[in-house]
């Protein structure tokens, strides 16, 4: 139920129609019991800085921006970031952050390499500062055999990338699961899938805007990832290969 004291947030893109961000961030304020609401807005090119300062003119608590406008976000908000995928509206101000690579705590990565060369490529290069670069508009194809962690930042679906294996980790941003990681998961790679980095970037994002521990658990279960106790439950959680929807 949306009344006049709810806060609201944004998600920005071309396509937004099959994103699981609204299901994930709704039903995580739900869960910590805040009258908030997250709603999708499909937004082409020329629309796209109109309609930012007008949430912020409206009184949005802030907004996602997905494929293919966080360069254009980066370039708009207070941020030296260069690629941006979270705004945060406060004061009169757009404020922006990068919580795509959020999924890598924890992950090995003293030889790192990057896929691609969009925004969430950006952020993974900002990220891991270290890291060798490739993608179709320059190195191709991508030469990975000393990497310990590869992130494939493409859009591809279909096609093997790169061959990944035992001993290294790929975190492989769409979902549903791509033909890459498919590949790497029968090679004996270590896999992180798209739906594991969605919900690490949302719960970032999500305690950006509330200021509130962010859920996880239940952002998890919200886009069909078996949370532990869940695994104990036969049929309890869709498998994510179920789930269909663009990389955020």
């Amino acid at each position: 139920m949306i009344s006049g004291t709810t806060r609201l947030v944004a998600l920005l893109g071309h396509p937004v129609s099959d994103s699981l961000s609204p299901r994930m961030q709704n039903a995580a304020f739900a869960a910590r019991g805040l009258d908030w609401a997250y709603v999708p807005c499909d937004v082409t090119l020329e629309a796209f800085e109109p309609a930012v300062r007008g949430f912020l003119a409206a009184g949005f608590a802030g907004a996602n921006v997905t494929a293919p406008y966080k360069l254009a976000a980066a370039a708009l908000a207070e941020t030296d970031l260069p690629s941006v995928n979270t705004l945060v509206f406060q004061d009169g101000r757009i404020r922006g952050f990068s919580t795509d690579a959020a999924v890598l705590a924890g992950l090995p990565a003293e030889r790192p390499a990057v896929l691609g060369d969009g925004g969430a490529a950006a952020a993974f290069r900002e990220a891991l500062t270290h890291a060798r670069s490739f993608s179709r508009r320059g190195q191709w194809p991508p030469e990975v055999d000393d990497a310990d962690l590869v992130v494939n930042a493409t859009s591809e679906r279909d096609d093997v990338l790169v061959e990944v294996g035992a001993g290294q980790t790929l975190v492989d941003l769409p979902y549903p699961e791509t033909a890459t990681a498919r590949a790497a998961r029968e090679r004996g790679a270590q896999v992180v899938g798209g739906l594991e980095v969605l919900v690490a970037q949302g719960a970032a994002a999500f305690e950006l805007w509330t200021g509130v521990p962010a859920p996880v658990e239940v952002m998890r279960r919200a886009v069909g990832i078996a949370c532990d106790a869940d695994l104990r439950m036969p049929g309890s959680a869709r498998h994510p290969s179920e789930t269909t929807g663009p990389p955020d």
